[in-house]
């Protein structure tokens, strides 16, 4: 199975972050511009906490709040999830599924090294599984010819 890491090979290691202070208006510039999902939020070269997509709809939005005028760190889950880049992709996909998120940070030592989203999982899954029905396709029309 495939590590997390294979998946920022091939996703590449491009990573944006935000600061607490800036507006929720500039994070969801931010997240439009790139075409993500989430915005870790970095204070002082430290993560404190993640702005995403659902964390704007139920903390802006839902609540009546404008995103020109609202921080970030009000938005913000203070709570951080991290995989480490070694760990495989069940493994991701169990931690998603069991906190019920969308995205994790992949943590080498105190350094960030990407976000992965269940999306990027789920594609490496189909991917393998893809491969493994090739091989054994070939495996099977290579054994009738024998």
């Amino acid at each position: 199975m495939a590590t997390i890491k294979r998946i920022l090979e091939k996703k590449g290691h491009d990573l944006w972050s935000i600061g607490p202070k800036e507006t929720v208006y500039s994070a969801l510039e931010l997240l439009a511009e790139k075409d993500i999902g989430a915005l870790p939020v970095v204070e002082d070269g430290k993560v404190i906490g993640m702005f995403t997509e659902r964390e704007y709809a139920r903390r802006v939005a839902l609540k009546g709040k404008t995103s020109k005028k609202s921080k970030v760190r009000e938005m913000m889950r203070g709570t951080l999830y991290f995989i480490t880049p070694e760990k495989n992709i069940s493994e991701a996909m169990a931690l998603m599924s069991e906190l019920k998120i969308r995205y994790l940070l992949v943590m080498d030592g105190d350094k960030i090294d990407g976000v992965i989203s269940i999306g990027d999982v789920v594609d490496r899954i189909i991917e393998e599984q893809k491969i493994k029905i090739q091989d054994l396709e070939s495996y099977i029309m290579g054994s009738s010819y024998a």
